[in-house]
């Protein structure tokens, strides 16, 4: 088999109860085929994990002992799982981490509301669920009505309809630092 454009390219997907079911699953897969090893972290190792559709997901791995040394990406799916999840000062730490070494830091949908709570979004353009709009604004992001957006390293899409366009800005993102 040939080499894929992110062999090397590890990447870190959150997990939990009410995730999204197509914004976790589509970019990992999306991502997978592109050669990327994709790790989904929840509260729990190897815990079943239940989608807002109820689309089962079993973690590979527990939040607490993922470390952004080990990635060069993190994904944020929507859902009602990120609310809850930024609640958890570890994944707080984790942003902020991928944020300070300019490393992909993705969200769709009300994934945004994690990025939001780990501060990481002042002055930056950004795009999410209608629903969080206002959360974006007051956190300092400029918000834009828009499928995508990508300013440097973040990536951000508004609803499950925008996965394509998702997908390919974090092949963009992730293809330019891995050149540089």
């Amino acid at each position: 088999m040939t080499n894929q454009p992110l062999d090397d390219c590890r990447i870190l997907c959150l997990v939990g109860d009410d995730y999204e079911d197509l914004e976790l699953w589509y970019p990992k897969l999306r991502l997978e085929e592109a050669g990327a090893h994709v790790t989904l972290a929840g509260p729990e190792a190897s815990t079943l994990y239940k989608g807002k559709h109820g689309y089962p997901c079993v973690s590979d791995a527990a939040i607490a002992d993922m470390e952004v040394a080990d990635f060069q990406g993190i994904i944020c799916p929507g859902g009602w799982m990120p609310d809850k999840l930024r609640r958890d000062p570890k994944v707080l730490d984790l942003v902020r981490g991928f944020h300070a070494e300019s490393k992909l830091v993705a969200a769709i949908c009300h994934g945004g509301w994690i990025p939001i709570s780990a501060d990481v979004y002042r002055g930056v353009r950004v795009t999410g669920s209608p629903g969080i709009k206002d959360d974006l604004v007051n956190a300092g992001a400029v918000w834009e009505d828009a499928p995508l957006v990508v300013d440097r390293h973040f990536v951000s899409s508004r609803r499950p309809a925008d996965l394509p366009e998702f997908c390919q800005g974090m092949l963009q993102v992730l293809s330019e630092s891995s050149q540089a």
